[in-house]
């Protein structure tokens, strides 16, 4: 099932999937070897995104659930990556430009583009690390 999109309910997932179980907060507290105010502490920490994996994973579990964590890019890390070095070659490029304008000597919008997308690929081919310093 894509998760993507889906907002938590306003209680947190731990407090909707007990309620929607028909477990009230005693009962569930005891399934799992917790104190209901320690339950109803980590439904609270959960619902506002301060509770532990470790502590999820095992209040998950208590409801017949499994805790599964990702992280999922926003966009492809490919296209991060090219991005960042389109940034850097850009910038590079540019800068150099500008340097030259001051001395009226500016190349085209041509050529600095050609310039530019040589750049791109001379930081696409070296080591990715060094786009991130």
């Amino acid at each position: 099932m894509p998760m993507q999109g889906m907002l938590k309910p306003r209680g947190g997932w731990l407090r909707a999937i007990r309620e929607a179980l028909g477990r009230s907060v005693r009962i569930q507290a005891a399934r799992i070897g917790i104190s209901p105010s320690t339950l109803q502490k980590s439904e609270v920490s959960e619902a506002d995104d301060r509770i532990t994996l470790g502590q999820l994973r095992k209040l998950a579990s208590g409801l017949d659930c499994e805790l599964v964590y990702a992280l999922v890019p926003r966009q492809p890390l490919q296209a991060m990556v090219e991005e960042r070095a389109d940034q850097l070659a850009r910038a590079e490029v540019m800068s150099v430009a500008h340097t030259m304008a001051l001395e009226d000597q500016r190349p085209s919008d041509s050529f600095l583009e050609r310039k530019v997308a040589d750049r791109r690929q001379e930081l696409l081919a070296g080591s990715w690390s060094r786009l991130w310093r």
